[in-house]
């Protein structure tokens, strides 16, 4: 899926200003699940946080080392451990000193359709923050928002100076998030999507596309995609009984790029979880129907 802008507008390994507070670097890694790539936050001004260090790779370590500028890096935060969020944790950790602090570890066999979302098996936290833990630095503070949905260990980073919220990869800048089982859990997403409706956050800091400042109302947008999504998995078996998945995905995501069919199915199934907890549908031998 092409950007509908130019790369060049977003240069990567560049720290950009988005607030007194606020920078971010893009790394170089676009790809059709991380669109113009995974975005590094450096957080304070006389000291910092780094949030979501992303992959390890040199020249992002090299953009983050002269984003830090010198100044002392008081922790690491992470918002979750797939393979474009983490990894750089551990060598930045190296070259700086400071803590990783934020989500628990979480590594699964992963033979879902993203490769870039594989867990990072060589996460190792210094501390796990717990849902309303904070950390501080000269100005700023960051309290975890436990936000279980897109994996079972995401946080969310409230910055409580500037009623800012750092969202990992729970909302997104240009997509909603891809959730696959067994460890994506779709209820537990609507009850972490419904808990954000409630907060009071003036704007959103995506790790994939660009800030979100009417945060509510791009949050009551998706509760309610998620809710057509799953009226029409409903209708589609009611049409046409014993159903597979790759049938129900061909006919939810015409027009999508196919290359997104396969992460949209384990999305699907997330639902159909959902709805078989819920006594909705039921299935046998990967064939699903109405119950």
């Amino acid at each position: 899926m092409a950007p509908p802008f130019d790369l060049a507008d977003l240069p990567t390994g560049v720290a950009m200003p988005l607030s007194p507070m606020v920078a971010r670097v893009l790394a170089p890694n676009p790809s059709p699940f991380t669109f113009t790539g995974t975005q590094t936050y450096v957080v304070g001004s006389s000291d910092v946080a780094v949030i979501d260090p992303g992959p390890d790779e040199a020249d992002h370590l090299t953009a983050l080392t002269a984003a830090i500028a010198g100044r002392p890096v008081v922790a690491i935060v992470c918002t979750h451990t797939h393979r474009d969020h983490s990894p750089a944790a551990q060598p930045l950790r190296a070259m700086t000193g400071a803590p990783v602090v934020g989500c628990a570890p979480l590594t699964l066999d992963d033979d879902g359709p993203r490769a870039d979302a594989a867990f990072d098996a060589a996460y190792r936290p210094d501390r796990i923050l717990a849902d309303g833990e904070r950390l501080a630095g000269e100005g700023w503070t960051l309290e975890a928002v436990a936000t279980p949905g897109h994996t079972s260990n995401h946080l969310c980073f409230a910055l409580v100076e500037e009623q800012a919220l750092f969202t990992g990869d729970h909302v997104m800048g240009w997509s909603t998030s891809v959730i696959s089982p067994p460890d994506g859990d779709m209820a537990d997403y609507m009850r972490s999507m419904q808990r954000l409706l409630e907060r009071q956050d003036i704007i959103y800091y995506p790790a994939h596309g660009e800030p979100i400042d009417n945060p509510q109302r791009l949050v009551r947008g998706m509760i309610g995609h998620r809710k057509q999504r799953e009226g029409q998995i409903l209708r589609f078996l009611e049409r046409n009984g014993d159903s597979l998945i790759p049938d129900m995905v061909a006919e939810m995501y015409k027009g999508v790029d196919p290359r997104l069919h396969p992460a949209a199915g384990r999305s699907v199934l997330a639902h159909l979880i959902d709805l078989h907890q819920r006594g909705l549908v039921m299935t046998a031998d990967d064939l699903w129907q109405m119950r």
